[in-house]
């Protein structure tokens, strides 16, 4: 079709070049500054997916260690401490670092592609929450750097682990860079759920009602809310944690009055929400996945969009379920039991869509595929050894065995993890335009999915037979051995198949000898299968009017109705956002001020450097307030693009 002439009176600031407009030379950047003040949703998403696929490597070596420890009695491959820091540097970092920002990574890429929109609601917002991602990151892993080195409280930290008296003996500053960075992180989510959300309700394409969302884009909205309502709950316990470390409150200190059960409450009011928080998203993303590679409409669309709002919900009320063996009382243990073995049915609901989805369709064994269903059979595992715990007599035998470390590492790990990379597998052609490699795909695949395997179902024995968690050696005889030499064969199996996998994604985008992917290799269903590969800057050249839940397939293959119209490209072109550096300084401040506070807490530098940690926190208020100033005062800026017709 012929693209109209359309009149247009360009800026000083902008040269119209064939139908074009640009910014003037130097306003348009490139390069690392390109990817420093990108306000770009794509581009956060990526940044996010690299960050965390950095710390995914990170985790897995510190679980490397720990296997190496538990390979044989008596192994002195880490010390005690070493091994406290080590598992809880690794669950700390798989669950902040590595599952949420993965999670992240694909709710900023696809969701506004999937709704039809050209961009977030608020995209410095946006920006800055990516950030303050990465400064939680780096507070966390400096731990390793200074006096006490990483903390070795568990990912949960558990009082009176946390308390001053140990920090005093050790001359501990572990667990403050721990609360602090969590404190970082959680702000970095609560920034990007409400952005999510915002976008979501406001900002979709004429024609995409709430009942034709996308499932992914459904598992977003479902995953934002339940950050904005889960992470206070941390948020305060974090903040009562530094205020008894610091300035001497009583908050968990059971010898001066205070609750160490107050904070196991207060942790997993967030704790178990978190679990969905993490397993959503990949729900999600199977749920894309099946129907794709089923050649089938998705089976019980409404089914599953309401078991995910009834999971979400009913994750506020079975935190209490880790605090069986805590002295609750019958009326609460029989409470959360009951409720524990409820939350199982809407799970099982989405289990069954997926399989009536696949019942009697032309299924591809392709990679995102193979992952999807790895998914489904592990986190079933996962999910079956949860509703053993939901028992208060089973879960007591259990408590604090190899046996809970083989659940849920089956749902997080099995569950999340293999659901991430389906959605990897699935949407990387999209955002590198190549085409990934299907034989190494499946090589990945069966590494992983025999190395987790071989690691984790042992470890159900091992708790059968009374090996606990949490302890660094074991001795001879009791018959923990073999089993753990097997697991820990498995661990370094399943690592390969992590490292191949993770160095196929980043050659995907540097290499130009994969195949092109073009617009919709997968002959997919929603709306960013309809764009070209990679995604334009301004994603629609023309806003998408919606008719069908499935829109690529309807664009396709046809529907009851004809629109075989075009519409027309937006008379008025693309407005496309100045870059901006306001998130990044705004976020240096607040990593400054954090170390400032940490250091005012444990080390003494007036004697050492002109500048004392007061005065360092005083600095980084200063560059927060200098980055919040420069946001309100930043003008709206930006430049238009008129794309052609064969753009798109």
């Amino acid at each position: 079709m012929a693209t109209e002439s359309v009149k247009y009176v360009a800026p000083e600031s902008e040269v119209k070049i064939k139908n074009k407009v640009f910014p003037r030379p130097g306003q348009h950047t490139s390069g690392i500054v390109d990817w420093l003040t990108t306000i770009d949703h794509k581009k956060i998403g990526l940044m996010y997916g690299m960050a965390a696929l950095f710390f995914l490597i990170v985790g897995g070596i510190e679980a490397l260690l720990i296997r190496t420890q538990l390979w044989s009695h008596n192994m002195d491959v880490l010390t005690n401490r070493e091994y406290n820091q080590m598992f809880t540097m690794h669950g700390t970092t798989m669950v902040f670092l590595v599952i949420m920002p993965l999670s992240a990574a694909f709710f900023n890429f696809l969701m506004p592609l999937q709704i039809g929109a050209r961009d977030v609601a608020f995209p410095r917002m946006n920006t800055l929450s990516l950030w303050c991602f990465i400064a939680g990151g780096i507070i966390l892993n400096l731990s390793w750097f200074f006096v006490g080195g990483a903390p070795a409280i568990g990912w949960f930290g558990y009082a009176p682990l946390t308390d001053n008296r140990y920090a005093e003996v050790l001359n501990d500053m572990g667990p403050d860079f721990w609360i602090f960075s969590l404190q970082i992180l959680g702000v970095a989510s609560l920034l990007a759920s409400f952005n999510f959300i915002t976008t979501i309700i406001n900002m979709r394409a004429p024609g995409m009602t709430m009942m034709r969302l996308p499932l992914f884009t459904w598992m977003t909205l479902f995953v934002s809310f339940l950050l904005i309502l889960a992470l206070p709950a941390i948020a305060i316990a974090l903040a009562e944690l530094m205020f008894d470390r610091t300035y001497g409150t009583n908050f968990f200190d059971y010898l001066e009055g205070g609750k160490p059960h107050l904070w196991q409450h207060l942790f997993w009011i967030f704790g178990h929400p978190e679990v969905y928080i993490l397993i959503l998203p990949a729900m999600g993303i199977v749920s894309e996945v099946i129907p794709v590679f089923s050649r089938k409409p998705l089976f019980g669309y409404g089914l599953i969009v309401f078991s995910g709002g009834i999971i979400g919900f009913m994750g506020f009320a079975v935190w209490s379920h880790h605090m069986f063996t805590t002295g609750m009382g019958i009326v609460a243990t029989s409470a959360f039991s009951i409720l524990t073995m409820l939350i199982a049915i809407p799970t099982g609901v989405k289990i069954f869509n997926w399989i009536g989805t696949m019942w009697g369709g032309r299924i591809r064994f392709e990679t995102p595929m193979l992952f999807s269903l790895g998914f489904i059979t592990m986190f079933m595992i996962g999910g079956f050894t949860g509703i053993m715990h939901s028992s208060v007599p089973i879960d007591a035998q259990h408590q604090d065995t190899y046996f809970v470390v083989a659940h849920f590492h089956y749902v997080l790990i099995g569950g999340a993890l293999f659901g991430l990379f389906a959605g990897f597998y699935f949407w990387l052609p999209k955002m590198t335009g190549n085409m990934m490699s299907e034989k190494l795909g499946k090589l990945v695949f069966t590494l992983m999915f025999i190395g987790f395997n071989t690691t984790f179902f042992p470890m159900h024995y091992l708790g059968m037979i009374g090996q606990p968690r949490r302890t660094h050696s074991y001795n001879e005889g009791h018959g923990f051995e073999t089993w753990n030499q097997i697991a820990t064969v498995g661990s370094f199996l399943l690592g390969v198949g992590v490292l191949i996998g993770v160095l196929q994604f980043f050659h995907s985008f540097r290499s130009k000898k994969l195949k092109p992917a073009g617009k919709n290799p997968w002959d997919a269903r929603t709306l960013e299968w309809t764009l070209s590969s990679p995604v334009k800057e301004y994603n629609f050249a023309r806003t998408p009017i919606i008719k069908s839940r499935d829109q690529a397939w309807e664009n396709n293959y046809g529907s009851r109705e004809n629109h075989s119209e075009k519409e027309p490209l937006d008379d008025h072109g693309v407005h496309m956002p100045d870059r901006s550096w306001t998130p990044l300084i705004t976020a240096t401040g607040l990593f400054i001020f954090v170390l400032g506070m940490l250091f005012r807490v444990t080390i003494e530098f007036s004697n050492l450097y002109l500048i004392t940690p007061y005065e360092i926190a005083l600095c980084g208020i200063g560059v927060f307030v200098l980055g919040v100033i420069m946001w309100a005062t930043e003008g709206p800026g930006g430049y238009h693009l008129f794309p052609n017709e064969e753009e798109e």
